[in-house]
């Protein structure tokens, strides 16, 4: 089974255009399930965030793999295929496992090294357990570039490297201390923008979410307070910073609702605040477009360096624990198939020699064991060590050939299992 990645990002695409594919809620559990049932993928997983649409597939085929994925991007954005193709990457085998341990760094990230992809890459792992597709390959496959992620953050220092989305955006705002705040949504992305206010000195924060109790945890850890959702066009009037990432899908926060300066920061795709307020006097508005043009957090310093050495080393290894593995068959089904003539001729013996003492007999079964082991044993592990290059699973190809094995047999399936 191959890995396939199917995607767009703020590299590939226009904001205008990502915010039209990205889907959250229950349309990305839709679109999770609508690829994971096509007669073409095995398994799926999927990334969405305000800086990709990404999907991961195991398959056995791969273009049609990449026509099936592309329709269903397509489909359920309302996006036609020939608008959407120029703007999306495709990566197969090694260059997707690559792709993914990139991405879950921060590397891909608008901002580098932004570390909040890798909870959200967490979040997408266990929506598709709780949905049940992903399996053996995908599953262990994101376990493992999650651990990379988390030895990039812990590791390196990227964490210091590369600012947040938020703290990128504020960087726009000027002085913070002092000023009033309104933060829509209490999510992950507003969490992060409420801390990052209350340590830059904003001491009036605000927290208005659908559902108050969690605005109030919020505004509690802060120090800020929370408000009914039905409040905001209130507290918009005394806001000077307002951030917003809800994820709602529509304008939350339209022209005729701002009428004072204001510094609106909207981290939201689709976007939570209609680009129209540019034009009242007094208000900047800063979204994912103004924060990439900006090229905040762009620079590539010896902490993402660091980094792309830990993708290039861990990329490494598991490439070579998967060639280790997919010879693995081949080798137990050598051995059960000895293993079988062995039991043959050894019955064929005692059939002969029905006489023959016992403690001979077991001397006779233990000699026959070691030669076959003896023989087999230069045979598997150069076969072992040979599978771990690149091309290494020719070796095996040529040892299959030669003693007509067949690794999926009952035996060999069992013994790997086991």
């Amino acid at each position: 089974m191959s890995v396939l990645a199917i995607g767009l990002s703020h590299r590939t695409a226009p904001v205008a255009l990502l915010e039209r594919v990205s889907v959250s809620g229950e349309a990305l559990t839709k679109l999770l399930h609508d690829v994971q049932q096509d007669p073409c993928v095995a398994e799926a997983f999927v990334v969405s965030t305000c800086n990709r649409v990404e999907v991961y597939v195991a398959v056995d085929r791969f273009h049609p793999a990449v026509t099936a994925v592309t329709g269903l991007l397509s489909l359920h954005s309302g996006v036609p295929v020939d608008e959407l193709t120029p703007h999306l990457y495709v990566h197969y085998e090694e260059q997707a496992v690559e792709h993914l341990f990139s991405m879950v760094c921060g590397l891909e990230s608008m901002v580098v090294g932004e570390g909040q992809i890798l909870g959200q890459a967490r979040q997408a792992l266990r929506l598709a357990q709780k949905h049940g597709t992903v399996g053996a390959t995908l599953n262990e496959l994101v376990q493992q570039a999650l651990r990379v992620g988390k030895r990039a953050h812990t590791d390196t220092g990227i964490d210091q490297a590369g600012a947040s989305l938020v703290s990128a955006g504020l960087a726009l705002a000027g002085e913070l201390a002092g000023r009033r705040a309104l933060v829509i949504g209490a999510g992950s992305m507003s969490s992060l923008a409420a801390v990052t206010l209350a340590r830059a000195g904003v001491t009036d924060i605000v927290i208005a979410n659908r559902t108050y109790e969690r605005g109030a945890r919020l505004a509690e850890s802060v120090g800020g307070r929370a408000v009914e959702f039905a409040a905001v066009p209130r507290e918009l009037a005394a806001a000077d910073i307002v951030i917003t990432c809800t994820g709602a899908g529509r304008h939350l926060v339209t022209a005729d609702m701002v009428s004072r300066e204001t510094f609106l920061l909207d981290l939201a795709l689709p976007h939570d605040i209609d680009p129209s307020v540019r034009a009242v006097p007094g208000v900047t508005l800063v979204d994912l477009e103004t924060i990439r043009e900006s090229g905040i957090g762009s620079r590539e310093g010896d902490a993402v360096k660091s980094v792309r050495r830990l993708v290039a080393q861990e990329l490494a290894s598991y490439l070579e624990a998967e060639r280790a593995a997919k010879v693995t068959p081949t080798v137990v089904a050598l051995r059960s198939k000895a293993a079988g003539v062995v039991e043959s001729e050894l019955g064929r013996l005692l059939m002969r020699v029905p006489d023959l003492d016992g403690k001979l007999r077991d001397e006779v079964t233990l000699t026959v064991q070691r030669v076959v082991d003896k023989l087999l044993h230069e045979p598997t592990v150069r076969v072992k060590r040979l599978a771990t290059s690149p091309g290494g699973d020719h070796y095996a190809e040529a040892l299959r050939e030669l003693f007509d094995l067949d690794p999926k047999m009952p035996e060999a399936v069992r013994e790997v299992e086991l």
